[in-house]
């Protein structure tokens, strides 16, 4: 394998090209930097991804000539820019973009990603971001790989073989980590919530960040869980260096832990290293209602930004201000009410960093709903779990506000009062 310096490896992208940037903890900074060093020789580059980790200079405005973004998924490096005409946001579940891409209506001239070197037959692994990355590696014209020995080689779909790799470059460089953070009070107590609904033999998909975390916490008296998720991170380690998780209730993929990508710590992207109980699988796989459904007691532990009294969850947006993206959301949260005694969560702290409820009468003027009322069955607060499914509005509304902070409770049935009359 021939190695070639970065800034060689991206002069082969040209005016008005679409490049694809591997995301998460995999980002490949070196080549994210010098592509983004060839902005005053550039025009009309688009660059797609999902949330990426790292810096990302090609987001400012002053280099907007060179480069416009469509990010499926937004993260801190480009949300102060979003909106901005040269930076914009594609709403799309997680599991449709491969289908997207794969199609041709989204044809990708260039991908940039970061893999393993390769092995004994000549095959380099995306590692811990496989996601949609896979997707746009079998589409793209040409594939740009920063060759890390820090990647770890991930058992699974994601696999690209040298030859298909049209430049090379060899570093390094540490991976992006998210360490664990402090468990707060707040997120005790809806870990609290959240883990008394989980059942032995349940499948668990859920996220980063202290809720998730909080809940894995309380689970170390639970038997036979496994994982399907679209991602993980380092908080399922305990358990399954306890045993707790050890897939042995799964219907599908038994004993492995099914995800599309990863983002933690270098304890984590050890454990994923040639590790035959760990398949880093394709999001349109693994996100894939039907797929998901197949196991029994799925769990789904997901996030809001706020809810409103009738159930509807907003996910990505403050208002109309881009936050993140609709993600993986929907697809877990259908896939865990289809499946046989699984269990669809939404757990938020019930107010906001500046005190504002979370639980409001309505939704924000302008704000997306990732998750209809529909869709949702148990939404988690500090203040307990409350069940919507099948309830009607007025007894949602109730039921809501029950979990909500104790300091808005009576504004909130003063509102859903007006909003819903005697009915309430």
């Amino acid at each position: 394998m021939k190695f070639i310096t970065a800034e060689e490896a991206v002069s082969l992208i040209q005016n008005n090209q679409r490049v694809f940037i591997q995301g998460g903890c995999a980002t490949p900074q070196r080549l994210v930097d010098a592509l983004s060093a060839r902005h005053a020789e550039l025009k009309n580059v688009e660059l797609t991804h999902l949330h990426t980790e790292g810096t990302a200079p090609y987001a400012n405005p002053a280099y907007s000539g060179a480069f416009r973004v469509n990010a499926f998924f937004v993260g801190k490096n480009v949300r102060p820019y979003i909106n901005d005409t040269h930076v914009q946001y594609i709403p799309m579940f997680l599991s449709e973009i491969p289908l997207y891409m794969r199609s041709g209506k989204f044809p990708i001239d260039v991908a940039i990603v970061q893999v393993s070197p390769p092995d004994a037959h000549g095959f380099c692994s995306l590692g811990i971001s496989v996601d949609i990355a896979k997707a746009a590696c079998d589409v793209a014209q040409k594939i740009i790989a920063l060759v890390n020995p820090h990647m770890p080689r991930a058992q699974g779909d994601g696999f690209i073989h040298h030859s298909k790799i049209a430049a090379a470059v060899y570093a390094e460089d540490a991976l992006h980590e998210c360490a664990i953070s402090e468990i707060s009070d707040t997120e005790k107590a809806i870990g609290q919530h959240v883990a008394a609904l989980v059942e032995d033999g349940a499948t668990l998909q859920m996220g980063i960040g202290g809720i998730p975390n909080a809940v894995l916490s309380f689970l170390g008296n639970h038997k036979n869980l496994g994982v399907h998720t679209e991602m993980f991170s380092d908080g399922i380690l305990p358990l399954v260096k306890s045993g707790v998780i050890n897939g042995k209730a799964k219907t599908k993929h038994p004993g492995r832990i099914v995800s599309s990508f990863a983002m933690g710590t270098r304890a984590l992207y050890d454990f994923i290293h040639d590790n035959p109980e760990v398949a880093m699988l394709d999001v349109a796989y693994v996100n894939d209602t039907t797929v998901i459904r197949k196991n029994n007691k799925v769990t789904a532990i997901n996030s809001a930004i706020e809810i409103d009294l009738t159930g509807q969850v907003c996910a990505d947006s403050i208002g109309t201000e881009i936050y993140s993206g609709v993600g993986g959301q929907m697809d877990f949260i259908r896939g865990a009410a289809l499946s046989e005694g699984g269990k669809p969560i939404i757990a938020l702290g019930s107010v906001t960093g500046k005190g504002n409820s979370k639980i409001v009468p309505v939704l924000k003027s302008g704000a997306g709903v990732v998750t209809t009322r529909a869709h949702v069955h148990y939404v988690a607060t500090e203040y307990g779990v409350a069940d919507l499914y099948g309830k009607n509005i007025a007894q949602r509304a109730k039921a809501l506000i029950a979990i909500a902070h104790p300091n808005h409770r009576e504004a909130l049935e003063r509102e859903a009062h007006q909003l819903y009359g005697s009915s309430f």
